[in-house]
């Protein structure tokens, strides 16, 4: 079976702490990268490891490098286009999970197959 994809909107899940990122976007960023590394060989509860895990970042954040464990997708123009393409070009024939609590990409998402969990199911 294929290695299960998940896909991470860096910019809902930051915005759904009030931390104080707003001040640091490209900090935060990184910040979650780094909380997400485990998931690559943990896993999540009903989604184990291993596990390919990108997070998708735009605006101020764009510059945020990669880890080992957690690929990093700098969007061109909008996250939710980004991650839209991210499971349109690499979802296909494997689980997909997007983490995000937008309305509207949740809806896009899962008219490719994907399934959607909110920003609290990823450590932040």
């Amino acid at each position: 079976m294929a290695v299960p994809l998940l896909v991470v909107d860096a910019a809902n899940v930051v915005g759904s702490k009030p931390d104080g990122w707003w001040r640091d976007r490209a900090g935060a960023a990184a910040r979650l990268r780094d909380a997400l590394v485990q998931i690559n060989a943990d896993g999540l509860p009903d989604l184990p490891g291993p596990v390919e895990v990108v997070l998708v970042v735009e605006g101020r954040a764009r510059h945020t490098g990669p880890v080992p464990g957690v690929r990093v997708d700098p969007a061109p123009g909008s996250g939710d286009d980004e991650i839209v393409a991210v499971v349109a070009r690499e979802g296909t024939g494997r689980r997909v999970v997007v983490v995000t609590a937008d309305r509207g990409l949740r809806a896009r998402v899962t008219a490719l197959g994907a399934e959607v969990r909110g920003p609290s199911s990823v450590p932040r």
